[in-house]
Order: structure tokens, then C-alpha cells, then sequence
């Protein structure tokens, strides 16, 4: 790490901590040349996620986005807020955990779905007819018919 006042490139770590609720580390450092300290900050870089829309337009990945619509589909249904941001969390961790720089909405509108499916079947057939475009009934019979053949 270079040294802000003279520029050398060697310092030695006095003291290290964990900032921003763990999510960096606060160092402090003193450099070898002219003894003076300074605090340095590490991150984990984080790549960005693009989300690729069905009409193909690219954009950054929004996790209010998900939560959002899973509070419409949730609406004035029993299931709590935490419950909810849990599911977006995990949502987000198994995105992440892909590897892939980019995903497709139709990816994690399943991804939704399926625990939606877990959390609350009204919240789901609410979702799943949004997000699949039912035309008609028996588009959405067809999917509750599904769902009733599972249980």
C-alpha cells in the first residue's frame, strides 16, 4: 500500500478491524519510510449483475425489485415482512452463487415461484398469473390444477 504522505510503497499493519457491519476491514498502517499512519479499508469487489429482460434490454440486478413483487402477491395475505425479505435473500444468494455475470427474468421469476409455492399458495397462483400471462381460465386452471396434483 503506498504511503499517502510520501508515496513510499511499504507499510506494515498495526492494527485490523472489521467496519461496516463485517462487510470491510479497517487497517491501520504505518509506513516503513517516513513512520506515519494511515487507515486503509478493504472490500470484497463485488461483479455486477445484469438482469437480461424478455424483450433482450439488459439492466442492473434490483433485489427490490423481487421484493416488491412479492409484496403485491402477497397482499393482505398472513405472511410477514422478514419471511418475505428472507426469501429475497435467498433468491439473491442462489443467483450469485451461479457464477453467471447475467441471468434472464424468466430465471428468476421461477425462482420466485418456487418459493412463493413453499410460502403461501395464494401469493403463488397471484404471482404465477402475472408473471406467466394467463389469457384465459383455463391458463389458470391449468396451473392450479398443478398445483392441487402436487399435494
Amino acid at each position: 500500500m503506498k504511503c499517502p504522505y510520501c508515496g513510499y510503497a511499504e507499510s506494515k499493519v498495526v492494527d485490523s478491524r472489521p467496519a461496516d457491519e463485517g462487510e470491510s476491514i479497517r487497517r491501520r498502517r504505518e509506513c516503513l519510510s517516513c513512520s506515519k499512519r494511515f487507515t486503509t479499508y478493504e472490500n470484497v469487489e463485488s461483479l455486477p449483475l445484469v438482469v437480461i429482460k424478455k424483450d433482450s434490454r439488459r439492466e442492473t440486478f434490483d433485489r427490490n425489485k423481487i421484493l416488491n413483487g412479492m409484496l403485491k402477491a402477497c397482499e393482505k395475505r398472513p405472511i410477514s415482512l422478514s419471511d418475505l425479505e428472507s426469501c429475497v435473500d435467498e433468491i439473491e444468494m442462489t443467483i450469485q452463487n451461479t457464477l453467471k455475470r447475467e441471468i434472464s427474468t424468466i430465471e428468476i421469476g421461477e425462482l420466485v415461484m418456487a418459493h412463493l409455492r413453499e410460502l403461501d399458495e395464494v401469493a403463488y397462483v397471484r404471482f404465477a398469473s402475472v408473471y406467466r400471462q394467463f389469457k384465459d381460465i383455463n391458463s389458470f386452471m391449468t396451473e392450479l390444477n398443478k398445483l392441487l396434483g402436487e399435494k
